[in-house]
C-alpha cells in the first residue's frame, strides 16, 4: 500500500511501487486532468507539482511520490487558479492537450517569482511541447497572470 497526498487529500493506494506517478494519478486516483503525452518525459503533458516542482509524472515511480504534497491541475492553488483564468481569458488553449503541463509549470514559475522576465517564463516552460503552437499566448497569459495578482493586492 502506498498513501500519496494528491490535491490535499489523502490517497492510499494498492499499486506496484514502480507505476508511473501518472498512471496511479489517472487510473486509480481518478483524475484525469493530468495527460499521457511521450511516456518518454519529453512533452510536459503529465507534469504535475511534487512538493512545489514541477515533475513529469510519466518518469516518476508512484513509491517515489509517496509522502510529498501532489498537485495536479484539478488542484487548488492561487496562481493555478489565476492562470486558469488568465488561459479562459485570452482564449489560450487551441486544442488543450498540453494545457495542464503548460498550467502546472506557469504555476510552478510564478509560486517562486511573483514578476518573472521573458527570459525567466521562457526557461521555466522549456520541456513543454504545445504542438499548436500556442507559445506566445501562454505567454501572453502568465503576464496576465501577474497583473491580476498586482491588481489585487493593489
Amino acid at each position: 500500500m502506498i498513501t500519496l497526498n494528491v490535491n490535499g487529500e489523502k490517497q492510499t493506494i494498492d499499486v506496484a511501487p514502480e507505476m508511473p506517478l501518472l498512471w496511479a494519478i489517472r487510473d486509480i486516483v481518478g483524475l484525469t486532468g493530468t495527460k499521457y503525452g511521450c511516456g518518454i518525459g519529453l512533452c510536459g503533458s503529465c507534469k504535475v507539482l511534487m512538493d512545489g516542482s514541477p515533475v513529469q509524472s510519466c518518469m516518476i515511480p508512484v513509491s517515489a511520490a509517496e509522502g510529498k504534497s501532489i498537485i495536479t491541475i484539478e488542484g487548488e492553488s492561487e496562481n493555478l487558479q489565476l492562470l486558469q483564468q488568465s488561459w479562459v481569458e485570452l482564449n489560450v488553449a487551441q486544442c488543450g492537450f498540453c494545457q495542464p503541463g503548460q498550467l502546472i509549470a506557469a504555476a510552478a514559475l510564478l509560486d517562486k517569482n511573483e514578476n518573472p522576465t521573458e527570459e525567466e517564463i521562457n526557461e521555466a516552460m522549456i520541456g513543454n511541447i504545445c504542438r499548436c503552437g500556442t507559445y506566445q499566448r501562454i505567454k501572453k497569459a502568465i503576464y496576465h497572470t501577474v497583473e491580476l495578482k498586482n491588481k489585487s493586492v493593489s
